[in-house]
């Protein structure tokens, strides 16, 4: 197979970790006899830095010509000043607009290896694997905001949560026919009790349940609750849709569960054309350029990419694999390491994993 890769390194760790991931996508290819032809774009804080626009023109005509991409990291406390004009994580939300990403698939998978890493008792999350589907293009972060001058000085702000019944579908339908093929159970996270826009969720989604997916246990929590339940049962839960920012926060507490961020990836999909993948960590400004970041979660992002773009479901197999391996050898970076123990840097345990593959 010949297949064209856009890198987008970002900022702060970004670039160190996505180094990384093509070091193992380009072992892999020799491998298994294909070609993987990478194109280094801008994206964040560094396209800020060098055109004015966290997502350039350049950047948006070479996704869409490309097979798939792999993203880094955005954003830092370089440009976190809430008076400028633009911020890093706009060009992030642009470019999943540009090429219609509506669905972040994020795999909540716990490690045998890394049980004790966890903030929580082994025996609340071995054995957890959760699919999240977050709806990425709509809701809050993309409904009509702004802040308006009121008459005795103060301020008022805004941000509306706004979804329509065909944004819904399309992502519990991807996640139903996930569910299908895991263990035939799909929850759906809302606040139906008091927001509106959940309320149109709740009611689209037992249509459906009933009309196109009755083979499936369904279930329905309130995101309260779900928050709660994510420490305290997760190995109850299979496949979880549910809205950009509940989505967003639910997803961020379940990637403690593995014991750290830097083990987790994530799919950006839509209904065609290339899917973006990226660690779900940030750019971690405080230990750029040390060469201690983990980059394990980019690595497993890429072979996310293979299994979902390119569907080489045995490569991807073969880098998870290698991962696994390096963690059961007792290879561990300065995030995973118990305090005191030794530790590999960001190319050292690449090179673990180079080893396995």
């Amino acid at each position: 197979m010949k297949a064209k890769i856009v890198l987008l390194p970002g900022d702060g760790i970004g670039p160190e970790v996505t180094s990384q991931a093509v070091r193992v996508l380009d072992a892999v290819a020799k491998k298994f006899g294909h070609t993987f032809l990478f194109d280094s774009k801008r994206i964040g804080g560094i396209a800020i830095d060098e055109t004015g626009d966290p997502l350039p023109q350049d950047t948006i005509d070479a996704c869409k010509a490309s097979d798939a991409i792999l993203l880094g990291a955005v954003g830092g406390p370089k440009w976190d000043d809430p008076n400028a004009k633009t911020r890093p994580e706009a060009g992030l939300l642009r470019i999943r607009k540009e090429l219609g990403l509506f669905a972040n698939l994020r795999p909540i998978v716990t490690f045998d290896e890394l049980l004790d890493s966890s903030p929580l008792k082994r025996e609340i999350i071995e054995g957890t694997d959760i699919l999240f589907f977050r709806e990425l293009t709509g809701g809050l972060y993309f409904g009509p905001s702004g802040t308006e001058e009121l008459a005795d000085g103060q301020q008022r702000a805004y941000s509306t949560a706004v979804y329509t019944t065909k944004e819904v579908e399309r992502i519990v339908r991807m996640a139903a026919l996930a569910a299908r093929k895991r263990k035939g159970k799909l929850t759906m996270v809302d606040k139906a009790n008091v927001l509106e826009a959940s309320r149109l969720w709740r009611r689209v989604t037992a249509k459906m349940m009933k009309d196109e997916f009755s083979d499936l246990e369904y279930e329905v929590v309130l995101v309260d609750s779900m928050a709660m339940h994510l420490l305290s049962r997760p190995k109850s839960f299979d496949v979880v849709v549910t809205s950009n920012m509940f989505g967003d926060i639910l997803t961020d507490e379940a990637s403690m569960l593995p014991g750290s961020l830097g083990m987790l990836p994530s799919a950006s999909l839509g209904s065609d054309g290339p899917g973006l993948y990226e660690p779900i960590h940030g750019s971690a400004p405080d230990i750029a350029g040390k060469g201690i970041a983990n980059p394990l979660a980019t690595i497993l992002a890429a072979a996310m990419l293979l299994r979902h773009s390119l569907q080489l479901d045995a490569e991807a197999a073969d880098i998870e694999a290698a991962v696994k391996k390096v963690l059961a050898a007792g290879y561990r970076t300065a995030d995973l390491a118990p305090k005191g123990s030794s530790t590999l840097g960001t190319i050292a345990i690449t090179d673990k994993v180079l080893e396995l593959l």
